[in-house]
């Protein structure tokens, strides 16, 4: 192994962007100079990703690659950085989608092309520093970090409202962070360093931590989000260009569930055990929530956003089951999302870019000339309401198993997730790609080969997830079943591995 391929596989995007912004000038020869840079930059990444992922030995404990440099000793902060299997799933997650958005936004981003595609690449890098932080400063720098290109993606080259869904995006963003930091704060007091590692073998006692988690759940909670911290999802989902969208729910919304699994449910064991009866209630709410109002949405693009809501209502639910399968079906069901909201919202660009238009009542037929689309398109939609052979199936099973050790109540709402997908999915497609041909459609033309570039690797991920989940499973699974198991979890090793088998039948 080599710990310096953790850092190339950080900062080459960093490397990437700033290569652009010192080359930038006006005119088209710069902006595909910009984006062809961007795209072999993101690609080297992925690369490198997957070769991290073969060395990569899950029955090992403890963090592989890591890498530790004094930052400031006297006070007990350094720059660690390491992956185990719940971090590499989400390095290659964001490594994966990355290169794909930035195709995404090839034709769509026009203006000021070199500075989006800069965006893009400092946001993996930030994300990338983020999912590999193994001390909490590092952590919130890099989590404050994924603001600033994210913001400025949604603000300046998103839709009407641009403006507001960036400035709410940022406000609630920023406004949770600032409870982690005071829990930050509270931990480097207590234990004298804010060393990950340490800080998860550190008893604090139980009132603190229903303190820390408190901060931690307010933080995480908006980014994931947790009902009801969810008001700038929507406006920033719909409002932010595609790329951002993908980028945004399907990689950026994780790094709330991440941290609520890295600093709560794996961190504060007495505590998250106190939290779980109110924050499974949350879940399910906004399972159910999301669901009608995606139902009554007349754009397409908000009916996508307001299901990636609902979606990770059921996450929400999984990791708070406290027990391997229902943590394994979280961690499961947010890569699965990940690649699917991605590529859903990716179908509907393809046809509003072309159309002009996302109102449903605007489309129809879509299906008669673009028949390509309308394949890969149900592919998705199936894999986004779980249909079995798609990774979706796979984590809401795990996630319903670890439900029902808590209640069967739990596991029949959180299960309404499907029928209630299949309902505005459904209908979503029923209503812009099946009935007759309305308005612009009857011009439009199927999916280029780039295109096809960019939908075709999301489609093979996701029914790979779905026919072989013990690709992804085995990575991650051995640390949970550890760290549960550890803190006093109830179920056993076996009995997560007996559900993986189960899932992949």
């Amino acid at each position: 192994m080599h710990p310096s391929l953790l850092s190339l596989v950080t900062y080459l995007p960093l490397a990437g962007a700033l290569a652009i912004l010192l080359t930038r000038n006006a005119g088209e020869a710069a902006d595909r100079a910009a984006r062809w840079i961007a795209l072999w930059t993101s690609l080297l990444v992925l690369a490198l990703s997957v070769v991290i992922w073969s060395e990569f030995d899950p029955l090992q404990a403890g963090a592989q690659f890591e890498q530790q440099l004094m930052w400031m000793p006297s006070f007990g902060v350094s720059y660690h950085a390491g992956l185990d299997g719940i971090s590499l799933v989400f390095v290659l997650l964001t490594a994966f989608l990355t290169p794909l958005s930035i195709g995404a936004a090839w034709r769509s981003v026009s203006g000021r092309a070199c500075d989006f595609m800069a965006a893009m690449l400092l946001l993996e890098t930030a994300l990338m520093g983020l999912f590999s932080a193994l001390d909490l400063v590092l952590f919130y720098v890099f989590y404050e970090a994924t603001l600033i290109p994210a913001s400025l993606m949604i603000g300046v080259w998103g839709g009407p409202r641009r403006i507001w869904a960036s400035l709410q995006f940022f406000l609630f963003t920023f406004g949770g962070s600032l409870f982690m930091l005071v829990a930050l704060v509270a931990m480097w007091s207590a234990a004298g360093t804010t060393d990950i590692p340490f800080l998860a073998q550190t008893h604090f006692s139980p009132e603190m931590q229903c303190w820390l988690l408190m901060g931690f759940v307010l933080a995480f909670g908006v980014k994931l989000p947790l009902f009801p911290l969810h008001a700038w999802l929507p406006d920033a989902y719909t409002e932010a260009p595609t790329a951002a969208s993908a980028m945004l729910s399907g990689v950026l919304s994780k790094t709330g569930a991440y941290g609520l699994l890295r600093f709560g449910v794996l961190m504060f064991p007495d505590a998250v055990h106190r939290f779980a009866p109110y924050i499974l209630p949350l879940g399910v709410i906004a399972i159910v929530y999301a669901a009608f109002v995606a139902f009554a949405q007349k754009d397409a693009k908000r009916v996508i956003a307001y299901s990636s809501f609902s979606h990770m209502g059921m996450i929400a639910v999984g990791l708070f089951t406290l027990n391997p399968e229902g943590v394994d079906g979280a961690i499961y069901q947010m890569l699965s999302h990940g690649v699917v909201i991605a590529a859903l919202f990716f179908c509907v660009a393809a046809i509003a870019w072309r159309a002009e238009t996302r109102d449903m009542s605007a489309l129809g037929g879509v299906a008669m000339r673009m028949p390509a689309l309308a394949t890969l398109a149900m592919l998705f939609t199936m894999a986004n309401v779980g249909l079995p052979g798609t990774g979706s199936f796979v984590g809401e099973l795990l996630i319903l198993m670890g439900a029902v050790h808590v209640s069967l109540w739990l596991a029949l709402l959180a299960g309404t997730t499907m029928i209630m997908g299949a309902v505005y999915m459904l209908v979503l497609y029923r209503e812009v790609l099946f009935g007759h041909v309305r308005g612009a459609v009857g011009l439009l033309r199927d999916l280029t080969a780039a295109e096809i570039a960019v939908l075709a690797p999301l489609a093979i991920v996701t029914l790979w997830m779905g026919v072989h989940p013990g690709s992804f499973t085995r990575l991650f699974d051995p640390a949970i079943t550890h760290m549960l198991s550890s803190d006093g979890g109830p179920a056993t090793a076996s009995a997560a591995h007996a559900a993986v088998k189960l899932a992949a039948r």
